[in-house]
């Protein structure tokens, strides 16, 4: 008798994937917990790896040991195919592999990857083509094969991602669904499956449907993409919000429906229309959903199953990801704004080390990066959800001028605070933008943040102009660019005037650091992200002077050239400073100061991510399976960490 071959399916697997982030990021399969169960991986000659196929019971070759060459895509298929027998519950002779496709009267060479016939055993109802994990490209030849055979349905899938195109029977128009029927089940049965806030999936790639959704269905619009999505996820979060604090069984109502119109109708009337009442500041009252209902039934597929309310840590850094992703698209780094890199801003907040107890703002706020990573740094202090929450709607204020960067900023801050934010649309440089109706808003949340002062003309100006106000700590990368200001805004700074005449022109950014001075506490720190220049040029000594005698320099890093590639090379280094007064004390001439320069960006000349390796060549990951980027703005952090210690600063307990 002979011996029974050992199974590799592990380790020839981790091969074939080389990656650990690939292997964990397969969030089609994230219910299988020992591919071993379920795969059978033997080696039929020697370095010559062969994979028993669920379908046919044959093997088929897998991996080459000498060649270290792998078929990524026959472990996706032969995972659906068993997610095909086991969850939907189809026989496996209503299951062909690598079915010739026909286009009109002629055979291709081309087959698809799994065809599900129905119950005739006969007509293609479910035709799917399966990808390397890497792979993103493929549904536009799916939807050939879809019109081809004549199948309904037609589910692309790399493993971590899936797209499913449903082609509804007379109709030539391509749609979308967000789950395929089970065997015991029609496509209309899946239009009647309610869904509870519950069950919606907190773990997804939020990247990939953006693009899906733009690729797919809003392509061609003539809608405005960025506009739309948010409109999208603002009507998703008041939907979660409703169920999970007013309806009966938290049911969710943000769903395809089978009539398009009615799919519109809840998604636009119910819960977009109500959505602007909640969050006003947000909106347009006059605001609709622009994009047509056929196009609406495409996207909705792609969001109804996902959850954005309540997520951790490693769910919001995937959304910010995906608005990284917008933001690329909708500024391409137009008025100086780009968005800031996230290892930057884990520098900034570790170096300042907030605690749980101090008010934080970012007066030139964007995507609202340096909130959210405050918010995860203060998060690990805390001991409970509640506290967790409750920080983030208390302690965390965001302003910003610019409409798409303020969205940004405050659908993640929504998230992250129970449906809550302080994120203001104001210019937070013109004191004259923080009168009138528009202004009030913000007014009421700032005012038990304003700065007492002792001169009476002064307090009730600064009533008026919020512009001295007492924050603990203060971190952000304002505009570098962008149009002169006018001579109205210039008269409101010291730094506008050299030798005590104004000038005529004077950036944005030397303005932000008065600003940002002046939105501090007596003893309050900042960071702020500036171009070198205003370091080291001799026509900016006048403005060194002037912060020599406001503030205590803490630390100056050099960022390299790469950090913010590819919207702009321009050098920029990152101010730490304390105001003097309170814990600061008063004003010194003489001290050491925290000095780095950045060898590492994390980026490569072109602008793209650079990630650490391991001696053999492959990335190294973290606990969770995630690539870690190769950068030196960590140990520059330690270090100052050390630095800050020894010289005994009042915030220098870190965690």
């Amino acid at each position: 008798m002979p011996t029974q071959k050992q199974n590799k399916a592990k380790e020839i697997i981790n091969k074939i994937f080389r990656q650990p982030d690939i292997i964990y990021g397969l969030n089609e399969f994230k219910n299988i917990t020992d591919f071993e169960d379920i795969l059978k991986i033997t080696e039929e000659s020697k370095g010559k790896f062969n994979i028993k196929d669920l379908k046919t019971k044959k093997p088929r070759i897998v991996f080459d040991a000498k060649k270290q060459k792998g078929r990524p895509e026959e472990i996706i298929r032969q995972l659906w195919l068993y997610k095909l027998n086991k969850d939907y519950g189809y026989p496996f002779d209503r299951i062909d592999i690598e079915k010739s496709i026909h286009f009109g009267h002629e055979i291709h060479a081309k087959s698809a990857d799994i065809v599900v016939y129905k119950k005739d055993k006969i007509t293609p109802f479910i035709i799917i083509e399966v990808k390397s994990p890497t792979e993103k490209k493929g549904v536009e030849q799916l939807k050939s094969y879809l019109s081809a055979e004549g199948a309904e349905i037609g589910v692309w899938s790399n493993g971590s991602e899936r797209v499913i195109l449903y082609r509804p029977f007379p109709k030539e128009y391509q749609d979308s669904l967000s789950e395929i029927p089970r065997a015991d089940q029609t496509i209309d049965d899946l239009f009647e499956v309610k869904k509870t806030y519950k069950e919606l999936n907190p773990k997804f790639d939020f990247v990939s449907i953006v693009k899906r959704i733009e690729e797919l269905a809003l392509a061609g619009s003539g809608a405005n993409v960025f506009d739309e999505i948010f409109k999208l996820i603002y009507a998703k979060l008041y939907d979660e919000k409703l169920a999970r604090e007013k309806r009966k069984d938290q049911e969710v109502i943000f769903r395809k429906y089978q009539d398009q119109e009615k799919t519109y109708e809840v998604i636009n009337n119910q819960l977009f229309k109500k959505a602007i009442h909640e969050w006003s500041d947000t909106f347009e009252e006059s605001d609709r959903i622009k994009i047509s209902p056929a196009r609406l039934n495409i996207c909705v597929p792609f969001l109804e199953k996902v959850r954005l309310l309540e997520l951790g840590k490693g769910e919001l850094e995937i959304i910010d990801g995906a608005f990284e992703y917008l933001i690329a698209e909708v500024s391409k780094g137009k008025k100086g704004q780009y968005f800031t890199p996230r290892h930057v801003i884990k520098m900034c907040v570790e170096m300042l080390n907030p605690k749980d107890n101090e008010y934080v703002i970012d007066p030139a706020c964007g995507s609202g990066g340096f909130l959210l990573h405050t918010m995860y740094y203060v998060w690990k202090k805390l001991k409970t959800e509640a506290a967790e929450k409750g920080y983030a709607v208390k302690y965390l204020f965001g302003l910003d001028f610019d409409d798409n960067m303020r969205r940004i900023s405050q659908a993640l801050m929504l998230i992250a605070g129970d449906g809550r934010h302080h994120i203001f649309k104001r210019d937070a440089l013109d004191a004259r933008d923080w009168q009138g109706r528009e202004a009030e808003e913000a007014r009421v949340a700032l005012k038990p943040l304003l700065a007492k002062i002792d001169n009476s003309p002064d307090e009730k100006e600064n009533q008026l102009t919020y512009r001295h106000l007492d924050f603990d700590v203060l971190l952000s990368n304002p505009p570098f660019a962008g149009e002169n200001p006018e001579s109205g805004l210039l008269r409101q700074y010291e730094l506008a005037k050299k030798n005590g005449k104004l000038k005529n022109n004077v950036e944005r950014h030397i303005l932000f650091i008065e600003r940002s001075l002046d939105a501090i506490r007596p003893g309050g720190r900042l960071a702020i992200v500036l171009p070198q220049g205003v370091l080291n040029n001799t026509n900016m000594k006048y403005i060194r002077e002037w912060l020599f005698d406001r503030a205590r320099i803490l630390a100056v890093v050099g960022l390299h050239g790469n950090s913010f590639k590819p919207h702009t090379g321009t050098k920029t280094s990152v101010l730490f400073l304390q105001k003097w007064g309170n814990e600061a004390g008063k004003p010194q001439k003489d001290y050491p100061i925290f000095m780095a320069v950045s060898k590492k960006a994390g980026k490569n000349n072109s602008g793209d991510y650079v990630y650490k390796k391991d001696g053999k060549g492959n990335f190294a990951s973290d606990s969770d399976g995630r690539k870690i980027l190769d950068h030196d703005l960590e140990e520059i952090a330690e270090a100052f960490r050390e630095f800050a210690k020894k010289q005994k600063f009042s915030f220098c307990k870190y965690v």
